[in-house]
């Protein structure tokens, strides 16, 4: 079935929007490429660029049950799969140009991943990209039957974990949107263990409210905590800063920042008084 229709065979306009979206940042990053605005390492630059995406598609496929439920939007769920697709796209377009970077010497390449935790630890997640996408397609859900389909794909969350994990690392100091993902990571997180308490799926606004908090602060102190470990410098001082502008924004107030207007949005849905509608379990 091509990309742009529904299960019905009609076209969706959100989909079609969607799918013409997701190639946008790959078309951003040969522009950026071709007119030398990516810097004095180039292809390692389109590297990073590359992965980065991966990284953020997959957190936005994440994000989608959460706001399928929030925006009462039932048909957010079409763009679902095709989100995570993207997401394994990018990301086999990231370890290609990192083999092209290599001059295509293999044998360099599987020593690398071997010796080098990071590479390592994102390739395993984009085989666990690799085996979510190929078992992504309707055939697939009815030949493996909907809830062995449902627990093989509940391995995004260990695969986004990893992707994190490896992001996380190959930033060395340069961790500010990595902190950013994590704590947004947490708050999906948060927001699927406290949905599934309830029936219905749906999750009060007090409590949205305190995964906000909750996901604020700790992007805060494993800040603190990771430049203490890496410089030694006070983690107190470091907490003080993310209650401060000196030093520009932090981590930890874009994710509350994020968090806050996700409730606030959740406050609005509620307040048009539309019948719930029943939620499906899912990502």
């Amino acid at each position: 079935m091509q990309p742009w229709l529904d299960y019905s065979g009609r076209l969706s306009p959100l989909k079609l929007l969607v799918f013409a979206a997701l190639f946008v940042p790959g078309a951003w990053i040969a522009l950026a490429l071709a007119t030398g605005q990516l810097g004095a390492e180039p292809v390692k630059e389109t590297l990073h660029q590359l992965g980065l995406w991966a990284v953020r598609l997959l957190l936005i496929t994440l994000a989608v049950t959460p706001a399928r439920t929030i925006l009462q939007w039932p048909r957010l769920l079409l763009v679902r799969r095709m989100l995570g697709v993207a997401a394994f796209a990018y990301a086999v377009a990231h370890l290609l140009l990192y083999v092209a970077f290599e001059a295509f010497d293999l044998a360099k390449v599987a020593s690398e991943i071997v010796l080098r935790l990071y590479l390592t630890i994102g390739l395993a997640a984009l085989l666990g990209l690799a085996a979510l996408a190929a078992t992504s397609t309707d055939g697939m859900v009815r030949r493996l039957g909907g809830r062995r389909w449902q627990r093989l794909h509940r391995l995004v969350y260990p695969i986004a974990v990893l992707a994190l994990v490896h992001y996380f690392i190959q930033s060395k100091l340069e961790v500010y949107e990595p902190m950013v993902m994590d704590g947004l990571f947490l708050w999906l997180m948060g927001y699927r263990l406290a949905s599934a308490r309830r029936r219905d799926r749906r999750v009060p606004l007090w409590t949205l409210a305190g995964l906000g908090l909750g996901a604020a602060a700790l992007t805060a102190l494993g800040e603190a905590v990771y430049y203490w470990l890496k410089t030694g410098v006070d983690p107190t001082r470091l907490l003080a800063v993310n209650f401060s502008l000196a030093t520009g924004v932090r981590p930890a107030l874009v994710v509350l920042a994020a968090a806050a207007a996700v409730t606030a949005l959740a406050a609005l849905s509620a307040l048009r008084g539309r019948p719930a509608r029943p939620v499906m379990a899912g990502r």
